[in-house]
Order: structure tokens, then sequence, then C-alpha cells
């Protein structure tokens, strides 16, 4: 097992921080963490100079060597780690989970996005196509999870549509999955957030629901200029 020098850049109030801490706990990894201030778009020191390309969070900072992009730091922890392996054994189901992982962090992501950042007939539009979406994503899962009786790979990597997507809901009046359409998806929704190591790292609900209303404010009047 290594026992490495691990440190952590990210954001509590994003989601794709929470995929790379999801991952660490299960691993049982000590880390330490550096939260950046982006809701006020004040980037650290820190984060420049470990992700000097794209500038965002989150980024993994192993012995002194920085990973980002939150499915390639994910891959990078599952072979670093082997403890409770996230991907599965078997060749082609590694392949399969590498396939929902990306749907999900294209498709499912891009599709949420444009729900929340639009309104009127763009927003409708948006949401008719996310509900696609979704539905198609919903044909990945193999049971409890998508790793099957266990966390896995996918779950980890789109666990926070679990929580996020509740929120846009709220914010936006728009149901994007619901138990008649997605029976399966809304399963695990729930069996997901009831998992433990989940669980300790979400970030307060009502203060990120506020946080994500005065986002969405800006993005729309950005886009009315």
């Amino acid at each position: 097992m290594a026992t490495d020098e691990v440190k952590l850049i990210g954001f509590r109030g994003g989601p794709f921080s929470l995929i790379v801490e999801w991952a660490l706990k299960i691993k049982g990894v000590q880390y330490e963490y550096f939260d950046e201030d982006l809701f006020n778009n004040n980037k650290s020191a820190m984060l420049l100079q470990y992700n000097p390309v794209h500038k965002k969070v989150p980024v993994l900072v192993h012995n002194g060597k920085p990973l980002a992009e939150s499915l390639v730091i994910l891959e990078y922890i599952d072979e670093t780690w082997k403890q409770n392996p996230l991907l599965p054994e078997d060749p082609y189901d590694r392949a399969m989970a590498r396939f929902w992982a990306k749907y999900a962090d294209d498709k499912c992501k891009i599709g949420i996005f444009s729900v929340f950042a639009t309104v009127g007939e763009e927003q409708e539009k948006a949401a008719k196509e996310a509900r696609e979406i979704l539905k198609t994503f919903e044909m990945g899962l193999k049971g409890k999870f998508f790793g099957g009786k266990e966390l896995g790979f996918v779950d980890i990597a789109a666990g926070w549509l679990a929580y996020w997507i509740g929120m846009i809901q709220e914010i936006t009046g728009i149901n994007l999955v619901e138990k008649k359409s997605t029976p399966l998806l809304s399963e695990w929704f729930q069996n997901f957030l009831n998992a433990e190591v989940v669980k300790e790292r979400l970030p307060p609900r009502d203060e990120l629901l506020e946080k994500s209303k005065i986002f969405r404010e800006h993005l729309l009047a950005a886009a009315s200029t």
C-alpha cells in the first residue's frame, strides 16, 4: 500500500472534487484537502501552479506530481492503491465501466447543465434531451449499483448525479428523473446517497442549493447580455 504524500485541491461546492474524495475514502488513502473559493472565482496560487493548463479542480498531487481531470484521477487512484478495486477484473466489464463513466461525464453532464442554464423553449428542449440521455444511462445498471452489489468505478464517477439532479429539479421546477420513467435510476440515487462513504463527504444541501440559485442567476444574466 502506498503511504506517500497525497494532496487534493478541490471545491466543496462542486461535484467533481467529490468523485476523487469518494475514491480516496473507499481506498482508505490519507490525504490533505485544499478548498478553492470558486464561487467567487478566487483561484489559489497552488491551483495555478499544479494545473496551469485548465486552471480547474480537482487536482490530485501525489508525491509532488499533479494530475487533473476527475476520470483520469479516478483511474490513477485505482491503479496506484490496489485495495478495494473500483474497476472490475474482467477486461470486458472494465471496458464497459469506462464506457458508462465517460457517457456520464460527456452526455449526462452536458445535458443536465443545459437544463440548469436555460429557460423557456430552449430549456424544454434541453429537458427532453436530458431525460433521454438519463434513460440511456440507466441501461448500464447491473443491480443495486453500476458495479453490482458494491460501489464501483461508474458509481463513483457518476455519483454526483444522485445529489445534484435533485437540486436542479428544485431550482428549475423540471423533473428529469422520476420513479415512473426511470425507476432503476431513481432507486440507484437512493442506494448511492445512503452509502456511508458517500454521505460523510456531501456538502450541506441547503447552503449548496442557495449558492446554485445565485450561480444560475449569473449564468442567465450573462446569457441575456
